[in-house]
């Protein structure tokens, strides 16, 4: 076998408490105004750390509990780049920046942290230094204010790929 699950027994997936409208659990960083949209395969989440200077990044994230790249089926990988695309491209829409990247991590030598698979999309500034800066908190309200500002891009007709009241859950 070519992976084992590294998530602990018992565990309670943080994304799947915030993406099933579930009862936090008292170790859950995350706050129902991250969910920035969701769809049914998928949902962008505001992430709870910043790195550096810009706070705030998204992550796309299944519906479904998949813990990492090795499990994830070609519909929901599809449905995972396309959303990244969109939220890239509401980023500039909704904040300017420079640039954007994207990463994702699998297993605890590759840095996973929660086991539930994730794609980050980070905005990027000149001298950011995004990938030598150590993770921090940021601000539930900052969080919200930054879900609330991408909403709106993502719907915006100056959006090519514009979300859809269709398209979306919740």
């Amino acid at each position: 076998m070519l992976y084992r699950s590294h998530e602990p027994e018992g565990y309670q997936c943080p994304f799947c408490e915030l993406v099933n409208d579930l009862p936090f659990t008292e170790y859950n960083l995350c706050a129902p105004s991250d969910l920035i949209y969701q769809t049914e395969l998928v949902a962008a989440i505001m992430a709870c750390d910043g790195f550096g200077n810009h706070g705030g990044h998204v992550m796309i994230i299944p519906t479904a509990h998949i813990e990492s790249l090795y499990e994830l089926d070609e519909a929901t990988g599809a449905a995972i780049m396309r959303e990244t695309q969109r939220v890239a491209l509401a980023m500039k829409i909704a904040w300017d920046p420079d640039g954007t990247s994207t990463r994702q991590h699998n297993e605890p030598a590759g840095n996973q942290h929660v086991w539930h698979y994730h794609q980050h999309v980070f905005p990027r500034y000149w001298d950011d230094q995004l990938y030598r800066q150590l993770r921090h908190r940021v601000p539930v309200e900052d969080r919200a204010l930054k879900a609330q500002q991408l909403r709106a891009a993502l719907f915006s007709d100056a959006h090519p790929q514009r979300l859809r009241d269709a398209d979306v859950i919740r």
